[in-house]
């Protein structure tokens, strides 16, 4: 008999999927939880951020392109902590259904 996802989910370590949704960044958690839902939307967010950053520093120069380059790092951080917090509180949440 096959487990549910939220078996899934209930079994997988909690530190792991924070620490890959940290380090690699862009939702590598969602991948050890398979979870791909939230995988495809990070996924989705990462690229959006990407080339919104793309096309708007098209042409900046010297400082504005350093102050751009910190704004685009600043946004992958961003994205990175809120994949973590979301992949820690949802191995929380499906233990506690159990």
């Amino acid at each position: 008999m096959a487990p549910t996802k939220r078996e899934i989910l209930a079994a997988s370590a909690g530190w792991v999927a924070v620490t890959l949704n940290v380090v690699p960044g862009l939702g590598a958690g969602y991948l050890y939880q398979r979870r791909w839902k939230a995988y495809w939307i990070t996924s989705a967010l990462a690229t959006t951020w990407f080339v919104l950053g793309a096309v708007l520093g098209q042409g900046a120069e010297g400082a504005q392109d350093i102050q751009n380059q910190l704004v685009g790092l600043v946004g992958f951080i961003a994205l990175a902590a809120g994949t973590a917090v979301e992949a820690g509180l949802a191995v929380k949440k499906s233990r506690e259904e159990k």
